[in-house]
């Protein structure tokens, strides 16, 4: 488990420092948030139309109900690398439209991996099975007020839990986030 998480980190950091061959800003770092999490990312032009970004994600989960004698919520991290095309870079260019901050629509796949690092929880002594997922996964940023963005995301894919007798599972990926790009 420990050389899956090398191995993300070192792909992560390499990925990062891929040479540009843009005019646009080259690389940028920023915050979001929204009712799925909150996340820390940092995106590199590879060109015009593609990027790499990594993010270390605060997930959330809640729980209860008549069958829990409380209702329970825990916020756990995921780390995630995901190559991106911007396919309509260069309409949006061309319609003098804000691409600052790669502000278009895209296709990307995120690359995903929950370790059992913490895990924030008004629970005791819970944990998180490892997680390794890949999610295709169409998405749309815009920028405000200058430096402001909205994302919106949607996909569907697969993840494998790093323990034995799991199956793979279906993960979905629906997020709505606000943020801000230093």
């Amino acid at each position: 488990m420990n050389k899956i998480f090398l191995i993300l980190i070192g792909t992560i950091s390499y990925s990062l420092h891929a040479q540009n061959v843009s005019g646009e800003k080259e690389s940028f770092l920023g915050v979001q948030a929204g009712f799925f999490g909150a996340n820390i990312y940092y995106e590199k032009n590879i060109s015009e139309s593609f990027a790499v970004r990594g993010d270390i994600e605060f997930s959330p989960s809640i729980w209860g109900g008549d069958l829990y004698s409380k209702t329970g919520f825990a916020v756990t991290p995921e780390i995630k690398i995901a190559p991106k095309w911007y396919y309509n870079m260069s309409k949006r260019q061309e319609a003098l439209k804000n691409t600052k901050n790669n502000s278009a629509d895209y296709i990307t796949a995120n690359f995903s991996y929950i370790p059992n690092l913490f895990v924030i929880s008004n629970v005791d002594e819970i944990t998180v099975n490892p997680m390794l997922s890949v999610v295709p996964t169409w998405g749309l940023r815009r920028n405000f007020l200058n430096n402001f963005n909205y994302e919106i995301q949607a996909g569907l894919g697969i993840g494998k839990i790093l323990k034995p007798n799991y199956d793979l599972q279906t993960v979905l990926n629906i997020s709505f986030k606000v943020g801000y790009d230093f």
